[in-house]
């Protein structure tokens, strides 16, 4: 059966579009090679990283949404968006393995008249690059004569009630003006802002600016946070102060360590490394082991060692009420912890197992309970269901690091 799109990859990028799609009304396919999203989604079922709810997938399949493995789908669609996942690879670039075999699949498919959209993560010039090379290879067709092709970087945040995908605009960059003005009016039904970006190259690096950005300024309050923990300063008063500042400041807030899906880029293929970007994934990557020192020296300061303390991490997720762990600092957290011999437990609403080095760590139940007959209780994670004043009265020693608890009723990172 014919449909207006595919979305090509069904995970954290794909599965939103898809989403915005459905809700206007956009005949939507969903294809993934990895049979197991696509068995849960037509099941109804949410994902592993619950990027959708399971009433709204219900929603997008009682919309027309049809999750499928079949590449001959991809042959009967007027709009297909790549939205395959490009993780960093060994040498700090992004491995766009994904990305090639998603190409491949729709080159062999492609009809004259398509218009090709990517969303992924890629360094600049990978759309008029490989990506085209790869669909005009495949399909014997010609990118901005035959067919259209642009980028669109994904802009998603997730869990986020107040920055959906029709209120955030759309940056694209086509490979003609026509390539353009074609993904203008496929993401101008889903979006309320289009963008138009000088062309593929500046869309790309907008994806790494913006990403970029984050962990560095990350970085930054990181480091104060461990400077004014030195100096005695109260690092979260300093930022709601500073951000009364109506210009030239934007607060960012430190944490145990940088999750998410948005991974920093400091090389670009050949080109020279971006140092300062270096230097910031460097002092993020740092967090887990700072956090571990803290912890110690709050047992020790109270008579105890890390040697057999019983510590309870309270939200092991990378960002709040989400189950998504992508990235999040808390394995490292417990794996360090364990080296030195404490007992580790967790509790999170969200995660109803969690293994490190392949071992279960005990889950507690009760979270007073466990936080009463915890040595130390750190707080990774605020879930808007964690009752954090009541907690900070139940726990024998309360270490925040997200600075959320109330001012005086725990130690802030």
């Amino acid at each position: 059966m014919p449909a207006d799109l595919a979305v090509i990859g069904l995970g954290h990028h794909g599965l939103p579009l898809a989403q915005a799609a459905t809700a206007a009304g956009v005949d939507t396919i969903g294809y993934d090679t990895d049979p197991r999203p696509v068995a849960e989604l037509a099941a109804g079922r949410s994902p592993v990283d619950g990027s959708l709810t399971v009433p709204e997938i219900r929603r997008m399949l009682s919309g027309g949404f049809r999750p499928t493995t079949d590449p001959a789908e991809l042959g009967r669609v007027r709009t297909a968006v790549l939205c395959a996942p490009t993780p960093l690879g060994p040498d700090h670039t992004l491995d766009l393995t994904a990305v090639t075999d998603a190409a491949r699949a729709l080159a062999a498919r492609l009809r004259p008249h398509t218009t090709v959209l990517l969303e992924s993560p890629v360094p600049p010039g990978t759309t008029e690059g490989l990506l085209r090379d790869v669909l005009e290879t495949g399909s014997g067709l010609r990118a901005g004569r035959d067919f259209h092709l642009a980028y669109s970087p994904g802009r998603l945040d997730p869990g986020s009630r107040t920055h959906g995908f029709a209120g955030t605009p759309k940056v694209i960059g086509g490979l003609t003006p026509a390539c353009t003005e074609s993904a203008a009016a496929f993401y101008g039904r889903l979006t309320d802002k289009v963008v138009r970006a000088r062309g593929p190259r500046e869309a790309e690096t907008v994806k790494l600016l913006e990403t970029n950005f984050r962990h560095v300024n990350i970085a930054l309050v990181n480091e104060m946070a461990v400077l004014c923990h030195e100096l005695g300063v109260d690092l979260w008063d300093v930022i709601r102060c500073a951000e009364t500042k109506p210009f030239g400041f934007q607060a960012f807030r430190p944490g145990p360590g940088v999750g998410g899906h948005g991974v920093p880029v400091d090389t670009v293929g050949a080109h020279r490394p971006l140092r300062l970007v270096e230097l910031a994934g460097q002092v993020n990557e740092r967090m887990p082991q700072y956090v571990v020192q803290r912890a110690a020296t709050l047992l020790n300061e109270h008579g105890k060692s890390a040697r057999g303390a019983r510590v309870l991490l309270l939200g092991i997720t990378y960002k709040p009420d989400l189950p998504d762990r992508q990235g999040s600092p808390a394995d490292e957290i417990a794996r360090r912890l364990m080296d030195l011999g404490a007992a580790v437990s967790y509790h999170d609403p969200h995660v109803p197992d969690w293994r490190v080095r392949d071992l279960p760590v005990p889950r507690a139940d009760s979270l007073y309970e466990a936080a009463a007959h915890a040595d130390l209780t750190v707080l990774l994670q605020q879930h808007r269901t964690y009752d954090l004043q009541g907690l900070a009265v139940k726990a024998q020693l309360l270490l925040d690091t997200r600075g959320a608890t109330p001012t005086g009723t725990a130690h802030r990172l």
